[in-house]
């Protein structure tokens, strides 16, 4: 085992392309990981975690450096040899958008943008955000690991300017139609969201989209926006503008339970608001409205909820009951002892709603980011019983490209589980989109394949469940990647909460639990 390291010195390069790098070197002939980052003290601390620092040369936070590990130095250098094809223009040929040296020299050639994107590390984040507010426009922040106390200032200045500071750290937006970071392709319609989750706007807007109801904007404000300490400064900014679009006629809010507090806020700002509302507090018993109000504890009512007030059509996302004859059959297939079932998720608010479902169906679910404290694995290396994993989280992702990118971390986690005599169904979801992997489902076949083989020849069957988040416009193609998987016996379902309450039904030998609305949901 070798490790080869290359430092590209004062040589910035976002963080979505350094994603698509690590991708592409870590799926080289030979390579057990692959790196590309900025070399900011808490990414060398990643790098140390991964098991890439040994031998690296100095480097400064201003500095590219990229780490391949390999089976032999010749691989990791065959490797690293294509970093300078990676880092160049995709097509050298092609007109190419101008760079400038500041976000000043920018604006001054585009005068009439009113939208930045900021995608840099935390420390230079904070001050190009604070130049955009001072400029006059809207933020889409890619970036984390600004302090709560620099995220609060930030916003604050840029509700004064009734301006948006979409993040830190947010992943997923679509503003007048363009998508930002992990976005689908969405037909415009008359549909506002307001998201603290990536992938919750994601499932909930493609749901509705695929309903034939378009989105006129969806705005993700980041995870911490709903906190107590920073109170949901943007969420309420942005159910302002949203309230004064006359492209939006009907609202919807996504995040997890707030503080009691902050989601008194929120519900008063909604109950004021003269347009019709979906509200999603995942997981919650949140009960009070005023008439034109709806309450929904999952992605998948939410979702419902704003189609029926938008005059959708439910067919294309409701499933019907013929799932069961396959979820039986899938059931009886299994041997006594394959009782648990494992969920391997890319996204994090996907995890969340699984866990939702699978609990009333199997109870306690174990999970790296559970429901319950009680339920929080020792060791995310090993499960334990019913047990969902977010590959997304950090834990998972220092020194590799996110498994929406890349799917080798969750293949390999896919292949161990389903190796476990006591396991009988695998829980997957599958997130389509810009910047995701171009052909997700065709990367997790082949692990889907190796572990059917190893479980038959241990006779052994296993259950594969699935859910495809994206339209089908987005260049993956809903339909395509449906169809791969089912092509090898993967039962595939149109929302998540569906697939999971499918996965547990098989799980626990064809129990179906009561779907539960709150008290008052009127959807």
């Amino acid at each position: 085992m070798a490790i080869v390291h290359v430092v590209k010195k004062n040589h910035y390069q976002d963080s979505m392309k350094l994603m698509q790098i690590s991708q592409k070197l870590s799926g080289e002939p030979g390579v057990k990981n692959a790196a590309a980052i900025m070399a900011t003290e808490a990414n060398l601390a990643m790098l140390r975690d991964a098991g890439l620092l040994e031998g690296m040369p100095e480097a400064t936070a201003n500095d590219l450096i990229v780490a391949v590990k390999a089976d032999s130095k010749e691989k990791a250098e065959e490797a690293v040899a294509m970093l300078d094809s990676l880092l160049a223009p995709p097509d050298a040929g092609a007109e190419l958008a101008k760079k400038y040296e500041s976000l000043g020299s920018a604006y001054g050639a585009l005068p009439g943008a009113n939208l930045v994107a900021v995608s840099l590390p935390g420390k230079f984040a904070k001050l190009e955000v604070g130049k955009a507010i001072d400029t006059g426009l809207h933020t889409f922040l890619f970036s984390d690991n600004l302090t709560i106390d620099e995220e609060i200032e930030l916003k604050e200045r840029a509700r004064e300017r009734g301006l948006l500071v979409m993040g830190p750290g947010c992943g997923t937006a679509i503003v007048n139609g363009v998508g930002l970071g992990f976005a689908n392709v969405l037909d415009r319609g008359p549909v506002g969201m307001v998201a603290a989750s990536g992938t919750g706007l994601q499932e909930v807007s493609c749901l509705i989209n695929n309903s034939g109801v378009g989105i006129s904007h969806a705005i993700g404000v980041g995870g911490r926006d709903l906190s107590e300490d920073v109170g949901g400064i943007m969420t309420l900014e942005a159910l302002k503008l949203l309230e004064t679009d006359d492209k939006t006629e009907f609202l919807v809010l996504v995040s997890k339970p707030p503080s009691k507090n902050v989601a008194e806020k929120i519900l008063s700002a909604i109950e004021a608001s003269r347009k019709p509302a979906v509200i999603c507090f995942l997981g919650s018993d949140v009960n009070h409205g005023n008439g034109k109000t709806f309450f929904s504890s999952t992605l998948e009512d939410a979702a419902i909820g704003a189609i029926k007030i938008a005059g959708g059509d439910l067919e294309g996302i409701k499933g019907g009951d013929g799932w069961k004859k396959s979820a039986d059959r899938l059931a009886k297939s299994l041997a006594p002892g394959q009782k648990y079932l494992r969920g391997l998720f890319s996204g994090g608010t996907l995890c969340y709603e699984a866990q939702k479902v699978l609990e009333p169906i199997l109870g306690g679910v174990y999970s790296n980011a559970p429901l319950n404290k009680e339920y929080k694995l020792k060791d995310s290396g090993k499960s334990v019983r019913h047990t969902c994993l977010d590959l997304g989280e950090e834990e998972f992702t220092v020194g590799r490209p996110h498994p929406m990118i890349d799917a080798q971390l969750r293949n390999e986690r896919l292949v161990h589980e389903a190796s476990r005599a006591e396991v009988g169904v695998i829980l997957l979801d599958i997130v389509l989109g810009y910047v995701a992997s171009p052909d997700p489902a065709g990367d997790i076949l082949p692990a889907i394949k190796e572990a059917k083989k190893a479980a038959a020849k241990k006779g052994r069957k296993l259950a594969f469940v699935a859910h495809v988040c994206g339209t089908a416009k987005d260049p993956q193609g809903l339909g395509e990647q449906e169809e791969k998987l089912e092509s090898e016996g993967v039962l595939v379902f149109p929302t998540n909460a569906l697939a999971s309450r499918a996965a547990g039904y098989i799980a626990s030998g064809g129990k179906t639990p009561a779907v539960k609305r709150n008290k008052g949901e009127k959807i």
